[in-house]
């Protein structure tokens, strides 16, 4: 089985790495299509086959994977919509808030069963959270492309509907729980840390509360419970962020990004 990603900047980029450290495809049966040399060059070097020509690469791929910004979404379809062959091909769109509606209008007789998908930049890492809405797609072809991601990362099959709210839940959220890092790591400092050991104290910290919730099942609050003794300092620390608004900025922020 062959695979295109048509798009290699940061998320197209980064879905690359996480093909190229997995299982299901050898490094010369994934083609990469970028109008940059520079990004072309990079990818060259891991033995991955490289074009600037999208229609090349869509050609022959069993798996198309398009990357690009939603503004460019509708001229690379177009642009590639000869060499798309809808009984041997599937047709993989990452790119937020691009309905399947307009992408069927524009590939019309063309269009290859479709996959919206959102994953977020740990895809490079293998540890994506990736929204998947199959779009006139079989069970077989559904199952095929959650094992493709799911082998970066974690999946979940939605609707088109809840796709705004994954994308900012997982793909935007990536970014809110960095920033959570950076905050902490300045406070960190703020009490005496050199900046690197802030960073490593923090992430550290958040990597032992993801490890914990998925070990045990429990609801973080109940899990909050087990650290927040009375008149202790976890609950004062606690507190004093709602008082700032904590998790009405969190709740506002992912609605805003919904939007």
């Amino acid at each position: 089985m062959k695979i295109a990603v048509i798009g290699a900047g940061a998320m197209g980029g980064a879905t690359v790495e996480g093909l190229i450290k997995g299982q299901q495809f050898k490094n010369e049966d994934i083609t990469v299509s970028d109008p940059s040399q520079a990004v072309v060059d990079k990818f060259a070097k891991t033995g991955v086959s490289v074009t600037t020509d999208n229609k090349l690469a869509a050609n022959g791929a069993d798996i198309v994977c398009v990357v690009v910004k939603p503004w460019l979404v509708e001229r690379v379809l177009k642009d590639i919509r000869p060499e798309l062959n809808p009984k041997k091909q599937l047709l993989i769109v990452i790119a937020a808030g691009v309905p399947s509606a307009n992408i069927k209008e524009w590939l019309g007789e063309q269009c290859p069963p479709l996959f919206l998908v959102i994953p977020n930049i740990a895809i490079a890492e293998m540890a994506s959270m990736t929204f998947i809405v199959p779009v006139d797609a079989s069970e077989a072809e559904t199952q095929t492309v959650v094992n493709l991601f799911d082998e970066m990362g974690h999946t979940l099959l939605t609707d088109e509907q809840h796709l705004a709210a994954g994308t900012t839940l997982a793909s935007c959220g990536i970014a809110y729980a960095m920033r959570y890092i950076r905050a902490a790591s300045e406070g960190g400092v703020e009490l005496g840390f050199k900046a690197d050991d802030a960073k490593k104290i923090v992430m550290q910290t958040m990597k032992g509360a993801v490890e914990l919730l998925e070990a045990s099942g429990m609801h973080p609050e109940a899990a909050i419970d087990l650290v927040t003794t009375p008149g202790g300092v976890t609950i004062k620390g606690l507190n004093e962020m709602e008082h700032a608004g904590f998790t009405s900025a969190v709740i506002r922020g992912l609605k805003a990004g919904a939007k």
